[in-house]
C-alpha cells in the first residue's frame, strides 16, 4: 500500500486530495515536524533533503508534491492518452508550484503579480470548468488547492473574479476535498 509522508499543515494534504479523488488505498503517516521527526534517517530514506510530501509506493520513493501528483496521474487516470494530454496536465503542476504559488504568497510580489495571474486564469475558466479536457485532474488539484489556500491564508476573496470563484467554489465542495484540505 502507498504511503503518504506528511505533516499538519503542510503540502501533503494536496497529494491527499488526490489519492482521495482517485479512490487510492493509502496510508498516511504523519510526522512530528514539531519534533523534527521529518530530519530523522527513517524519514531522510524517503526524502533526503527532509521535506513533505513524501511517498512509498513499493519501491519507489517520491517527494516534492508535483512530482507526486503527475506520478499518480499517470499510474491511475486513463484518461491520459496522449502525450499532448499529459504535457497539459505537466504545464498547470508546474504554473501551480513554480509561477501561481510564487507569485501569490511571496508578498514582495503579490501586488504586482496577483492581478495578472487571475486575469488571466479567469478569462481561461470563463472558457471551461476544468484545466485540461473535460474532466478533474492532476491540474484541477495542483491549481485548485493554492486557490483554496489564498482565501484561508491571505484572506484574498474572489469577488472581482468570477470564474475563479465558481471554479473554487466547485473544487472545494467535492466530497475528496472536504476529506482533506477542507477539514483542516
Amino acid at each position: 500500500m502507498l504511503k503518504l509522508y506528511g505533516g499538519a499543515r503542510s503540502r501533503a494534504s494536496i497529494v491527499q486530495w488526490y489519492l482521495e479523488e482517485l479512490g487510492v488505498p493509502y496510508e498516511y503517516v504523519l510526522l512530528d515536524m514539531q519534533a523534527g521527526e521529518h530530519r530523522q534517517p527513517d524519514y531522510l530514506a524517503v526524502n533526503p533533503f527532509g521535506k513533505v510530501p513524501g511517498i512509498i509506493d513499493g519501491d519507489l520513493k517520491l517527494w516534492e508534491s508535483g512530482a507526486i501528483l503527475l506520478y499518480l496521474s499517470d499510474k491511475h487516470e486513463k484518461v491520459i492518452a496522449t502525450p499532448e494530454r499529459r504535457a497539459e496536465i505537466t504545464q498547470w503542476v508546474m504554473f501551480a508550484n513554480a509561477t501561481f504559488g510564487p507569485g501569490i504568497f511571496v508578498e514582495s510580489s503579490r501586488e504586482k503579480e496577483m492581478p495578472r495571474l487571475f486575469t488571466a486564469l479567469n478569462q481561461y475558466l470563463e472558457q471551461r470548468e476544468y484545466l485540461v479536457g473535460d474532466r478533474f485532474t492532476a491540474a484541477d488539484v495542483a491549481v485548485g488547492a493554492f486557490l483554496a489556500y489564498i482565501p484561508l491564508m491571505l484572506g484574498i476573496q474572489y469577488g472581482d473574479y468570477g470564474a475563479i470563484a465558481h471554479y473554487h467554489q466547485s473544487l472545494t465542495a467535492r466530497p475528496a476535498f472536504g476529506k482533506t484540505i477542507g477539514a483542516r
